[in-house]
């Protein structure tokens, strides 16, 4: 597969910079006022690596939009779940909670400008962050954001905008890079929260040092472990109450499963070195490690109902499942995950105008299944009640060889910045069989016990397999200033991949500063995402529970190279393609206020989706019981459409300094055509334009006055709708706008310790009821783009020398 779009992108630039929409300013003028003096210091000044490979760009410099978050921004958000952090800080960053989700409930998914999770790529010290084995929603298969220690970061710079061309695939909604943290000194923090229902306690420790290695370079090292209990925002389900009531001597618990947050414990460790072999060359490393282990309840069994597990059989005479689970069970599904990310590298100098960067990486992330409290019927009495699922494991490899050059023109006041280079990737995909018994059909099975381990099927040996992808780039990207008031840019990426072909992908930038506190900016990109070797290769299967009948349907996914699939309709998996095009307006001022307002409008292709369900045809093999299959595929095409509005505004304000931050995004998709566009898909097309708020905003103000600290945020989310899967059909419902507030206050005791009490969700708001869902003791949705659980308050004590 071979494609170029970069000839239609230089029209479409060329024509936006002679209509006045997107050039750019010298850097040498954009540090003073159009009075002639020094602009006042704004948050736009910020120095930035990422979106840019020139060494002197800042914030209000850049030709895209960047986000900047410091380290205390991030300490402003009481959560160690980086998702979370983001989510309150970036406008268009949606991260939903999903309770009872399988593995989503533990590698749950994030979303920016209303993309696919895994069309934003991230980025650690500049390095391509691994991905999740877990494949979720929809096949998706991203980057776990919560796998990075918090305590450990130093900024975080968010790149809204298309950057394939620049940095490979994934890039399609922006790139997000966390910097970590290098300077010299110990902070150790300690914190309780709690929500205001008493449930959901979390305890924190983090722990981070760092020592100046004499001239030769810095070494910090970091520590952080979390430990949450479950939240229940749960009520009795009607059959249960009418199983008590049909069965008075029994003791039914209340309620007979849990919606919520889950039971988790997590352990993060990492380091960060830099050191100087000599004046022109520097060895760095960075490494993060983290475990974790989780669980979280599945549907309730009702024995009266639940045939397939409750059958009394001549095959195993004398057995009844009532003997060992008289009021029914609800599985425990357990979620073991291990993560690392190792990083080294040399970088140095030929000439003082010639950089060198070479770097190699290893990232893993293994997360082991289990299923507790559950049966295989078809096994009968020899089954057992605990299983262990199996293993995914995503395993990549990288080499990365990158060089700067800033190339002096003479026609040019300053230098064309030229960064040019290479990467090889491999991405390997495992997933090893859990016990036998946790997918084995018994006996039981032609009497119609259900087979496989019940609430989660483990992966067979059939399913079982490891499957490896590579790809080789080269890339060019140059930043030119033209005169004292324009510059542009310009990037090429070509990418060959071992499993489908080749990508060509472009991008086209420019900036024109109206004035020195003033200027517009604009982009024209194109982007892509492989298809990774889980999507192309692997199949799951997974329960429900149909809200209607209140019975049981396993459905199966399978893999687009299946057979089955084949028959069905399945094709090999390409890219999806994008083409983005952004246009904005940035400013700052000598009085303290800047911001920056950017329209954008992103067209994909091939988008990749599951296919709609089908029924197993008469006659096909169907040992694992499937009452429907599906597979992954490029599916529909959609057009995004969105704002992003950014202002920042810090004055003195009495003894103290007070800063006022708005952040907000309006995000549209439409499905454009494809299967998913017709009647046999309908959901699909729902959930990929009203699954997520079209509005969302903050509004945060903060003070700071000798020893204290003041901050309110008020955060907005638009109206949103939601839908449950059935084996029948789907069901919808849409939810109304909700604002909710947080608040915090700190104090500094002395400049070695300090407290920090805080509340988010302060009026304790929760959003309307899932009357969907009701059936099985569901109280709000489980697809909220917000923490349905309540007011959460929070204490921190913190530690620095």
């Amino acid at each position: 597969m071979h494609r170029s779009k970069l000839s239609r992108s230089i029209l479409l630039v060329l024509g936006l910079v002679s209509a006045g929409g997107a050039i750019a300013a010298d850097a040498g003028t954009a540090g003073t006022s159009s009075s002639g003096n020094a602009a006042a210091p704004t948050q736009l000044d910020a120095m930035l690596v990422t979106g840019t490979r020139a060494s002197n760009r800042t914030q209000f410099e850049t030709l895209a939009p960047v986000d900047v978050f410091t380290k205390q921004d991030i300490q402003s958000v009481d959560s160690t779940d980086l998702k979370d952090v983001l989510a309150q800080l970036v406008p268009s960053f949606v991260v939903q909670r999903l309770p009872m989700a399988d593995g989503q409930v533990f590698v749950r998914p994030a979303t920016l400008r209303g993309l696919s999770p895994d069309q934003t790529l991230v980025l650690v010290n500049g390095r391509r962050f691994h991905r999740s084995a877990l494949l979720g929603n929809r096949g998706a298969q991203a980057a776990d954001l919560a796998q990075i220690p918090t305590s450990a970061i130093k900024r975080i710079e968010v790149l809204r905008d298309g950057a394939s061309a620049q940095y490979g695939s994934d890039a399609i909604a922006g790139v997000i890079n966390i910097i970590l943290e290098d300077s010299p000194g110990t902070e150790i923090t300690a914190g309780y929260s709690q929500y205001a229902q008493g449930d959901g306690a979390s305890r924190d420790f983090s722990a981070r040092t760092g020592w100046a290695l004499g001239d030769y370079g810095s070494l910090a090292l970091f520590a952080e472990s979390s430990n949450s209990d479950a939240t229940s925002r749960t009520r009795q389900r009607p059959d249960a109450i009418a199983f008590q009531a049909a069965h008075p001597e029994l003791d039914v618990p209340n309620p007979v499963q849990r919606w919520g947050q889950p039971e988790l414990e997590s352990r993060r460790v990492g380091f960060n070195l830099k050191a100087n072999a000599s004046d022109t060359l520097e060895l760095y490393a960075f490494g993060l490690y983290s475990h974790s282990d989780g669980v979280s309840d599945f549907n309730w069994r009702n024995p009266d109902t639940t045939t397939g597990a409750y059958r009394t059989t001549s095959i195993f005479p004398g057995w009844n499942l009532r003997s060992l689970y008289p009021v029914g069970f609800s599985p425990q599904y357990g979620n073991t995950q291990n993560d690392l990310q190792l990083v080294a590298g040399l970088r140095g100098e030929i000439t003082p105008r010639l950089r060198w960067d070479l770097s190699a990486s290893y990232g893993r992330n293994a997360i082991d299944y289990s299923l507790d409290n559950s049966i295989n019927a078809s096994l009968g009495p020899d089954s057992p009640t605990s299983f262990d699922l199996g293993r995914l494991t995503q395993t990549e490899k990288n080499a990365n060889a990158d060089f700067n050059y800033e190339w002096d023109v003479a026609a040019l006041s300053k230098p064309v910045n030229v960064a040019f280079g290479a990467e090889f990737r491999q991405e390997t995909y495992q997933v090893r069989a859990g016990d036998p018994a946790s997918y084995a059909v018994g006996r039981g099975a032609a009497a119609g016990l259900e087979a496989n381990s019940n609430g989660a099927p483990g992966f067979s040996a059939s399913q079982a397999g490891q499957w490896s992808q590579r790809s080789k780039a080269a890339y060019v990207d140059m930043e030119v200033p033209l005169g004292e008031r324009w510059s542009i840019g310009a990037a090429g990426r070509y990418e060959d991949f071992s499993s489908f072909g080749s990508t060509v992908d472009g991008k086209l930038s420019a900036r024109f500063a109206i004035t020195p506190d003033v200027a517009l900016r604009g982009t024209l990109s194109t982007g892509f995402r492989a298809p990774t070797p889980a999507q192309l290769n692997t199949t799951s299967t997974t329960q429900g529970l149909d809200t209607r009948t209140l019975q049981i349907f396993t459905s199966g996914r399978l893999s687009p190279s299946d057979p089955l699939a084949q028959l069905l309709g399945a094709k090999p998996l390409t890219p999806e393609e994008s083409r983005t095009a952004s246009l904005g307006l940035t400013w700052r001022t000598d009085l303290g206020l800047s911001g920056s307002v950017d329209v954008y409008r992103i067209t994909l292709s091939d988008r990749f989706s599951q296919s709609a369900s089908f029924a197993i045809p008469g006659g096909t093999p169907n040992p694992l019981g499937y009452t429907s299959v599906n597979y992954f595929t490029n599916d529909f095409d959609t057009t995004t459409t969105g704002v992003d509005v950014v202002g920042n505004y810090l004055r003195d304000l009495g003894a103290g300094r007070m800063t006022l931050t708005l952040a907000y995004n309006y995000n549209q998709t439409r499905v454009d055509n494809g299967s998913t566009s017709v009647a046999t898909n309908e959901t699909q097309r729902v959930l990929f334009e009203d699954r997520l708020p079209g509005h969302k905003g903050s509004f945060t103000g903060s003070w700071d006055v000798g020893a204290w600290s003041l901050m309110a945020r008020v955060r907005y989310y638009g109206k949103w709708t939601d839908s449950t899967g059935n084996a029948t059909g789907d069901i919808y419902q849409q939810f109304g706008a909700m604002t909710f507030l947080d608040l915090a206050v700190g104090y500094r005791i002395n400049e070695h310790h300090s407290l920090r009490v805080g509340a988010d969700n302060v009026f304790d708001r929760y959003p309307d009821e899932a009357t969907f869902q009701a059936s099985r003791g569901l109280v709000y949705s489980r697809n909220a783009p917000y923490d349905t659980d309540g007011a959460n308050v929070y204490a921190q004590y913190r530690l620095s020398f």
